[in-house]
């Protein structure tokens, strides 16, 4: 079985204690190890798996606290670089009724975004490993670069590339900086992940079948439509595969679409994946990857925060029984 490398954010998301209030209105917080790259990288090992993350973080408090958080969840922190030059990143979070979030970020720069291209070492890499990435750290600046090193390193060793664009608009200065990024990025990618609300901005197309369409450029072999909790739809070049989502009380929505992809790349590990039999096992498969991905991230909603929340194996299992 390979091991996931998730390349990227490593932060402090802060959850608010009072739901349903603005940002500026929230009183007390609650501090949670967060950042997309973090929790997918925790999903997979909490179930089992191997992982590892890529990052950089500060010299402070906050990063010795997500260090000794993502080791406790069995996530090789190996990887993880320190710096007195910036502080480790912060999120600020608000949580409306519905679960949905509101975000502002402290990370001009942060440490991750320091983390430079001559600090990615090839050889971590090898044939049967996934790098998973996302977009808050594509911004320009020394981890760009970085990302652009860990991919070429990892195709050359054979390894495949998942990308979750994750779109945070708070963090570009234009929201077409964003887009045009992501469009860069995405055929470096042998299985790209984006939520249905990001579709329409990431393609400039409202059609789903003729965006996913457009997005199959490149290296991109498999594409996952994520619903909320409407499911999710997988799609090879040949076929779509669509699913149902599970009914359950939402408390927060952070990290619900981390554990979703973090559980879809653990399942491919256990399965032996590899570029040359990638779209064979998704298009066989499909209902297994889809359902537990799907009971996995909808687990996740039911408690705060993003790692903290999520589920074990067991619980994921016994949520597909019972539905």
């Amino acid at each position: 079985m390979g091991t996931l490398y998730s390349l990227g954010e490593v932060l402090i998301d802060f959850i608010p204690l009072q739901k349903g209030e603005a940002l500026k209105d929230v009183v007390t917080f609650e501090r949670t190890p967060g950042g997309a790259p973090a929790n997918v990288a925790a999903t997979v090992a909490k179930f089992g798996g191997s992982s590892s993350v890529i990052t950089k973080l500060g010299a402070d408090a906050f990063g010795d606290f997500l260090v000794e958080k993502l080791s406790e969840n069995g996530v090789q922190t190996d990887k993880i670089l320190r710096t007195d030059e910036a502080n480790t990143a912060l999120a600020f979070v608000s949580l409306r009724n519905d679960g949905e979030r509101d975000f502002s970020f402290y990370r001009k720069p942060s440490a991750d975004l320091l983390l430079n291209e001559d600090e990615i070492n090839g050889e971590w890499f090898d044939r049967g490993d996934i790098l998973h990435f996302g977009s808050v750290d594509l911004v320009e600046s020394p981890m760009k670069y970085a990302h652009i090193k860990s991919i070429e390193e990892a195709k050359s060793r054979g390894c495949l590339i998942s990308f979750d664009p994750n779109v945070r608009l708070p963090l570009w200065e234009y929201p077409e900086n964003c887009r045009q990024t992501i469009l860069t990025f995405i055929p470096k990618a042998h299985i790209l992940k984006i939520s249905d609300d990001e579709l329409e901005f990431i393609t400039k197309i409202s059609d789903q079948e003729e965006a996913v369409s457009s997005l199959f450029i490149g290296d991109v072999k498999v594409i996952i439509i994520t619903k909320a909790a409407s499911g999710a739809d997988l799609y090879v070049r040949s076929n779509k595969y669509g699913s149902a989502g599970f009914e359950v009380s939402v408390e927060d929505t952070t990290g619900a679409g981390d554990a979703f992809i973090g559980s879809f790349l653990y399942k491919l590990l256990t399965m032996k994946v590899n570029l040359n039999n990638l779209g064979d096992i998704c298009a066989k498969y499909h209902q297994e990857l889809l359902e537990f991905s799907n009971a996995s991230g909808a687990l996740t909603t039911t408690k705060k925060g993003a790692i903290s929340a999520i589920p074990t194996k067991e619980q994921v299992l016994r949520l597909i029984i019972e539905a």
